[in-house]
């Protein structure tokens, strides 16, 4: 229950809060923006040491060997400090707010559909703020370490302002007492200020990806450039590396369908 409290602050800091600052101020003058996205992240409450994530998995678990890159989540991860309830110096905070009711879920994965072993097997779950399972779904390994994407089946829709917790998991045998691989973090749906949403109004493509990364809103962003990567890889490439991701920003994705 920890990590609602943080979405629900991290929405008021990133979507409120700024937005009201400036409207006490002055009107702005919306732009459309023509940089590279690189993402903002939201100012981080002094008291959410508690909550956690997992941006990336260990680096071997059981009969899963040890990969040059982990098995990575591509969302925002900041690191936030402990409660005084705590042992240790940082909690990681992972994830992200889209306007998206089914948005993609991107991953890298280092493990293939034949590597460790033929029963290699990876697992998406969502689930709402009181911990029911909304979805889960088997997902297919690709041929070779690759970023890959999950969607929502169309009976899926996340409700606005309502937080989420997903987890992607990688099992690489089907023995009962395997522990496997695993990131996790959250999400959140918001509706878009005024303001964002009239700059979008005649932005193209490329300049929604950078709007929307400008105002912390992640998924969306990415989702965007996933879509323009094969004619605008440097884009792409620029906001994997705003958050700490240079080291799977040149990776090639696979897309499957995990959903009706």
């Amino acid at each position: 229950m920890k990590w609602i409290f943080l979405t629900a602050l991290i929405l008021t800091n990133t979507i409120q809060y700024p937005m009201q600052a400036i409207a006490q101020t002055q009107k702005p003058t919306p732009t459309k923006p023509t940089s590279r996205p690189v993402f903002i992240p939201p100012k981080l409450p002094p008291n959410i040491g508690t909550v956690s994530g997992r941006r990336t998995g260990m680096g071997s678990r059981d009969s899963c060997s040890a990969t040059a890159t982990q098995l990575t989540a591509l969302v925002p991860s900041q690191s936030a400090p402990a409660s005084k309830q705590t042992s240790t110096s940082e909690k990681e905070v992972v994830g992200g707010l889209t306007t998206s009711s089914r948005p993609k879920f991107w991953f890298y994965v280092p493990y293939t559909s034949s590597v460790p072993s033929p029963n290699s097997n990876a697992q998406f779950t969502l689930q709402d703020n009181e911990g029911n399972e909304v979805y889960r779904n088997q997902v297919a390994l690709p041929l070779k370490p690759s970023v890959i994407n999950v969607t929502l089946p169309s009976n899926v829709t996340l409700q606005v302002d309502k937080p989420y917790q997903w987890f992607f998991k990688i099992r690489c045998t089907q023995q009962a007492a395997s522990i496997p691989i695993y990131v996790e973090g959250s999400i959140q749906r918001v509706n878009l200020h005024p303001n964002i949403a009239s700059q979008l109004e005649a932005a193209t493509p490329q300049q929604k990806a950078v709007i929307y990364a400008a105002n912390g809103i992640w998924f969306d962003s990415i989702n965007i450039l996933a879509q323009l990567r094969s004619s605008n890889e440097a884009d792409w490439q620029s906001l994997l590396q705003s958050v700490g991701l240079s080291n799977v920003s040149n990776v090639p994705f696979r897309t499957y369908a995990t959903g009706t």
